[in-house]
């Protein structure tokens, strides 16, 4: 896998993808990540890079780095700004399964001005489609909305592995958010994408995340084939 040099220190940016696999499952609990070598290799990078990235993760502790025994995953599960309770597919990897992220776009786009959208929008409006899968199965098909301003140059760069720690990264600040829950029927390009039948039901989730203002930066979309799995929230320190 190739890292833009451009953009920012290759340690942390290793770090990040490294952390996105934890978090999704494709490196479990209690096993060992690739070796030193073999992650020098994937990135092209230095020894002294990978062990950078390996250091931070070891200190902020999802790994634990045993002089003969490799480097063992011993957490999967990360703190939210946005919740107490842990993420969907915090929920998910814990079950035992595999989580992976496809972007399969980011690009620009000029709302209408009759959408509801453009209030928030207006023409500095970046998008990016994204489809979860679930054990290697089309799981969730997510399409956002972000208030960002790049040009063309700047897109093109773009790499997205966790688009909440691309905000932040992008000093973009989530203070809160709010989720609204329908059931609606696919169309035929989400069903094409989610491999089900166009008027296929599936859950919609949207979400209106906001900044330290109140201020709307993010919007999404997500269309969920519950036959795969339920969708879960869980709540701590719950008491009746």
């Amino acid at each position: 896998m190739d890292i833009k040099r451009n953009k920012g220190l290759l340690y942390l940016q290793i770090k990040e993808i490294l952390k996105d696999r934890i978090l999704n499952g494709e490196y479990s609990l209690n096993t060992n990540i690739p070796s030193e070598p073999q992650l020098e290799a994937e990135f092209k990078v230095s020894k002294i890079t990978v062990r950078n990235a390996i250091k931070e993760l070891v200190q902020e502790g999802y790994l634990k780095k045993e002089s003969g025994k490799g480097t063992m995953v011993i957490s999967n599960v990360s703190g939210s700004k946005l919740s107490k309770g842990k993420r969907f597919t915090e929920v998910l990897v814990e079950e035992g399964h595999y989580m992976n992220k496809k972007v399969l776009s980011i690009k620009k786009v000029e709302l209408p001005t009759d959408s509801h959208l453009y209030p928030i929008f207006g023409n500095n409006c970046i998008k990016v489609e994204r489809v979860y899968y679930l054990d290697d199965e089309p799981y969730i098909y997510f399409t956002h909305f972000v208030l960002l301003h790049l040009n063309d140059e700047e897109l093109k760069d773009v790499q997205i592995n966790s688009l909440y720690r691309y905000l932040e990264q992008s000093n973009i600040r989530l203070e809160s958010f709010r989720d609204e829950f329908t059931v609606t029927m696919v169309s035929s390009y989400i069903g094409e994408i989610l491999k089900l039948k166009e008027g296929t039901a599936v859950l919609k989730r949207i979400r209106r995340s906001r900044d330290e203002k109140g201020s709307i930066v993010e919007y999404s979309e997500g269309y969920y084939n519950t036959e795969k799995h339920n969708y879960i929230v869980n709540y701590n320190d719950f008491t009746t």
